[in-house]
């Protein structure tokens, strides 16, 4: 896929490998985002991408697929929301529960 910036540059995780949650949360402004609606968040970002570990990226979009909620009502509920979607998704390889790698 062509993104519309690299996983791992600049603007994709400040110029560091930056993964999933972290990445997505740099795209919302604790005072300034909320309440966010979900739809909105994906129309605008769901093409940039993120990196889900050392070999996979995938599209926000992809991800939000996995978050439950239409609605958040502040930084915790999005934090929340997305970190449940991210460890849903088969997109998330490790299981901190049972410290081992799920097989894609």
């Amino acid at each position: 896929m062509d993104w519309p910036h690299d996983p791992d540059g600049e603007k994709g995780s400040e110029g560091m490998r930056k993964f999933g949650h972290a990445v997505i949360v740099k795209k919302v402004d604790e005072e300034e985002s909320f309440p966010l609606d979900k739809d909105a968040f994906v129309d605008e970002y769901g093409d940039h991408p993120v990196r889900m570990d050392h070999e996979t990226v995938v599209s926000i979009e992809e991800a939000f697929e996995y978050v439950d909620e239409a609605e958040f009502d502040d930084i915790l509920d999005f934090h929340q929301a997305v970190g449940d979607g991210l460890r849903n998704s088969p997109h998330w390889q490790y299981n901190p529960t049972i410290g081992e790698r799920r097989s894609a």
